[in-house]
C-alpha cells in the first residue's frame, strides 16, 4: 500500500490538493506556497524515509476556533509536509474504506456534503417519521481511542509501514505555547487524515443503527435518528 501512496500519480494529486486547499502554517513556519519547491528539492530523501519507515512527523500546532453557541473548537494544525504525506495517505485508504460506508454517513465523504443530509432528513419526514433524536458525541474527536482504531484499520490495511505511519501521526503530539503534550488519544482535527479515521471508527455505529432498523443521518460525529410518531 504504500507504494499506491507514494505513486506519482497519487503525490501529485495530493500536492495539488493541499495547494487548492491553502491554509496556515504548522510549527515550522513553512507556508503552502513554499512546498511544491520544497518537495522539488527534498522529494528522494522524504520518499525513501516513507519506505523505510523512518519518517516522523512533527507536532500540530494548537488553534483555537470559536464556536457560534460559545466555547472554542481546538483544531490541531499540521506542517505543509505533514499535510500533503496525510492528503496522500488519505486518498488512497478513501478508496479502500469509503465503498463501505454506510450511505447515511455524508461528512467528510466524496461526492457528500451536509445539503444531502438535510434532504435525506426531509425524505424520512415526509415518509411519516416524526420522532427525531439529535446525538452528538462529545469531544468525539479529542477522545478516540488509538489501539482500537489502529485494530480496525489492520483488518483492511496490511502494509505495516502504512501501520506504523497512522500511529505516528496520532500521537505526534500538539505544540501550544511553545510546549509539546503528547496525545495517548483522539484525531486532532485540522489534517487531512482525520475525517477518514473519525468515518473509519463511527462507521460501527451506523452498522448498528442499520441493523436495528433505525431510520438515520449523520454527519461527522453529528447524528440524527427518527422514529415514526
Amino acid at each position: 500500500m504504500m507504494e499506491q501512496i507514494l505513486s506519482y500519480q497519487n503525490v501529485t494529486s495530493a500536492l495539488e490538493r493541499v495547494e487548492r486547499n491553502k491554509g496556515s502554517h504548522g510549527v515550522d513556519g513553512m507556508s503552502v506556497q513554499t512546498l511544491r519547491s520544497h518537495l522539488m528539492e527534498h522529494w528522494s530523501t522524504l520518499r525513501t524515509e516513507l519506505i523505510k519507515g523512518t519518517y516522523l512527523p512533527q507536532p500540530v500546532r494548537r488553534v483555537e476556533i470559536p464556536k457560534p453557541n460559545g466555547g472554542v473548537r481546538k483544531l490541531g494544525i499540521p506542517t505543509v509536509i505533514d499535510r500533503f504525506i496525510q492528503q496522500a495517505i488519505a486518498q488512497v485508504l478513501n478508496k479502500e474504506f469509503d465503498p463501505s460506508f454506510s450511505r447515511q454517513s455524508y461528512g467528510f465523504r466524496p461526492k457528500k456534503r451536509g445539503h444531502d443530509a438535510v434532504r435525506q432528513a426531509k425524505r424520512y419526514i415526509k415518509e411519516g417519521y416524526r420522532w427525531v433524536v439529535d446525538i452528538d458525541l462529545e469531544k468525539f474527536f479529542d477522545k478516540v481511542n488509538h489501539d482500537r482504531l489502529m485494530r480496525i484499520l489492520s483488518h483492511r490495511i496490511k502494509d505495516p509501514k502504512v501501520l506504523q505511519l497512522i500511529r505516528r501521526y496520532l500521537q505526534s503530539g500538539v505544540m501550544e505555547k511553545g510546549l509539546v503534550s503528547p496525545n495517548t488519544e483522539g484525531t486532532p482535527q485540522g489534517g487531512p487524515l482525520s475525517p477518514l479515521l473519525s468515518n473509519i471508527v463511527l462507521d460501527e455505529l451506523d452498522k448498528e443503527l442499520e441493523k436495528r432498523g433505525v431510520r438515520f443521518v449523520r454527519y461527522a460525529d453529528d447524528c440524527a435518528p427518527r422514529k415514526c410518531a
